[in-house]
């Protein structure tokens, strides 16, 4: 499978049989470049500006917005309920965190989480092979708070997102706060990881950081 980050929260996650899903689609404000990009399905963690600007996705997508178990073109997805800060949504609202399932993968998308997960939540998200975690603070986890998520979730590896570059002008954190937590990671020099579930063996435990561009 194929998982090309756009930047901010926005990844397009593409199955070897092509079935193609955007994650949090942005708007032009936000600084990156609006992605050009056809899908047969967005899924959006909550109704911010920066995260739900599903017009820009080609197509004629199925939008899922909420918790609950969807099927199509051989993915599975699941949403399970959470909050956009700590103190239960009374700041910023709910989030959906999502989880996909192609080609034997478990890719966990958990939006603007904004607090560590229960043990509920964890038990309902299951085994993750792929985490994509906002590390960047202010509206989400902070670094330290990221680093604990990826513990509570143990993914094979973890993609930060929703940081500071160079493209972004939101008082949030680069992702250096977030490597020095978790002891360093890789910079890939493309914006598209490739992996098949034979690349995750049970030891396996990667930080890898993609480019926007």
């Amino acid at each position: 499978m194929k998982i090309r980050w756009f930047g901010h929260a926005c990844f397009l996650l593409e199955s070897q049989i092509g079935t193609k899903v955007v994650t949090d689609p942005f708007d032009g404000s936000v600084g990156y470049k609006i992605p050009k990009v056809e899908a047969d399905v967005v899924t959006v963690s909550h109704d911010h500006y920066d995260h739900n600007y599903v017009e820009a996705v080609q197509g004629d997508p199925t939008i899922i917005k909420a918790p609950g178990e969807y099927s199509t073109g051989g993915v599975t997805i699941k949403g399970v309920s959470a909050y956009h800060d700590e103190a239960k949504g009374a700041k910023r609202g709910h989030v959906v965190i999502f989880v996909y399932e192609m080609d034997d993968i478990r890719v966990c998308h958990v939006g603007d989480l904004g607090h560590l997960l229960t043990k509920h939540q964890v038990e309902e998200i299951g085994r993750v092979d792929v985490l994509l975690l906002p590390v960047g603070g202010t509206f989400t986890l902070d670094a330290e708070g990221a680093a604990a998520v990826m513990e509570q979730l143990s993914p094979r590896i973890t993609i930060p997102m929703h940081f500071k570059t160079p493209a972004v002008s939101m008082p949030i954190d680069p992702v250096d706060k977030f490597l020095e937590k978790v002891g360093g990671g890789e910079f890939l020099d493309s914006n598209t990881l490739e992996i098949t579930a034979e690349d995750l063996k049970p030891e396996t435990r990667r930080v890898i950081v993609l480019k926007y561009e």
